[in-house]
């Protein structure tokens, strides 16, 4: 299918959503010298029951918080510049833009009326466009939607995700791949997050031409594993992606959580995966792949534990014992970070298990974190 270019005149933006931005205190100097240090960016709840995002540093420091209107999800994040875009969680219907490298107001933008935000995005090779996975309700259709990063993220077209309920999505470091994990849940803003076909989901990972929206791959689950939502993506430089997933079926029948697949190489769940499923509540997270590519880690914020999968020796796995913990991104060649709802920030691996441990007081993170090295 091709790329369908849409005439921004063609749909309202709904203007009435407004976003107070706030700044932290900064440091005297270097404040945002992003290419200097390592940071971190998540969406949290205050302790008032307010929102914000947060830029932290790995030890817990707060360089920057950024009052949201509504809960946050995940954040896409442009690398060469330090360009940020964090999305509502589903439904949500906002996203901001900010760059890490000034304290510049943030830009707010949103999908058209008739469309919401399902927490996830990414930025093209260029940076130039930002590809967000969102739904169109009434007609139970899953849809990415393009925006002009050049122009306050003026939507300018849209493409389908080749199923229903697309989550998480990445683009492949050929820069011309994207990757969307379709849930196959639909919901309904009318019916808040409830999901209304759970009987009959069929859940896909789909590899799509970023430039045409043509779908180049679709794969999907044997029909009795057909109630693992597939949600959170994380890949490596030669294109093999590692995903995990959400268990709606009875917890008895529950398959493997996490799996691989490839353009040309078919899904398959990952060995030892089923044997795991039950302790971990049948629910990951978010996934991440270590930077010596050896380990991939799967959060299971139900069960409080962080798993560690060896993708080079098939059932061989660890585990971290961390309470509602559920962000987690790689952090050096071996080792993580993970951010949990009690506002801690932890340094673990599957080699060293748990390092150190930070406290962000007053703040309880939400489900994603990631890394601007």
């Amino acid at each position: 299918m091709s790329l369908m270019v849409i005439d921004r005149r063609q749909f309202i933006v709904g203007s009435s959503l407004s976003m107070a931005s706030a700044l932290w205190p900064l440091p005297a100097s270097d404040a945002f010298a992003a290419d200097q240090k390592t940071l971190l960016i998540a969406a949290c709840r205050r302790a008032d029951g307010g929102f914000s995002l947060l830029v932290l540093t790995p030890d817990g420091e707060i360089i920057r918080s950024i009052p949201l209107n509504g809960r946050g999800h995940d954040v896409a994040l442009y690398r060469p510049t330090g360009d940020v875009v964090a999305f509502a969680r589903r439904p949500g219907r906002f996203a901001l833009a900010f760059n890490l490298q000034n304290a510049t107001a943030p830009t707010v933008f949103t999908p058209p009326s008739d469309r919401h935000f399902y927490g996830h995005g990414t930025f093209s090779l260029d940076g130039r466009l930002l590809f967000a996975t969102e739904n169109d309700f009434d007609n139970a259709r899953g849809l990415i939607g393009i925006y002009d990063a050049s122009d306050k993220f003026a939507r300018i077209g849209e493409f389908e995700s080749h199923g229903l309920g697309p989550h998480d999505m990445l683009l492949l470091e050929d820069g011309k791949t994207l990757v969307v994990a379709n849930g196959g849940i639909e919901t309904h803003p009318e019916s808040g997050r409830t999901k209304l076909n759970v009987t009959t989901m069929k859940p896909s990972l789909c590899f799509i031409d970023a430039a045409t929206g043509d779908l180049m791959t679709r794969h999907t689950l044997p029909q009795d594993n057909h109630q693992l939502s597939i949600r959170h993506l994380t890949a490596n430089q030669n294109g093999d992606v590692w995903f995990g997933g959400q268990w709606e079926g009875r917890r008895n029948a529950a398959p493997g959580l996490v799996g691989t697949a490839g353009v040309d190489k078919p899904l398959s769940l990952l060995d030892g995966a089923q044997d795991v499923s039950a302790q971990l509540r049948v629910y990951i997270g978010s996934v991440a792949l270590s930077g010596d590519g050896r380990w991939l880690a799967a959060s299971a914020p139900r069960a409080g534990k962080i798993v560690y999968f060896d993708i080079n020796s098939p059932g061989t796995w660890r585990q971290t014992q961390i309470k509602d913990a559920s962000g987690i991104a790689a952090l050096k060649d071996t080792g993580f970070v993970v951010s949990s709802g009690d506002g801690l920030l932890c340094h673990a691996g599957a080699e060293t298990g748990l390092e150190k441990t930070h406290a962000v007081n007053g703040i309880a993170f939400d489900n994603h974190v990631r890394v601007f090295a």
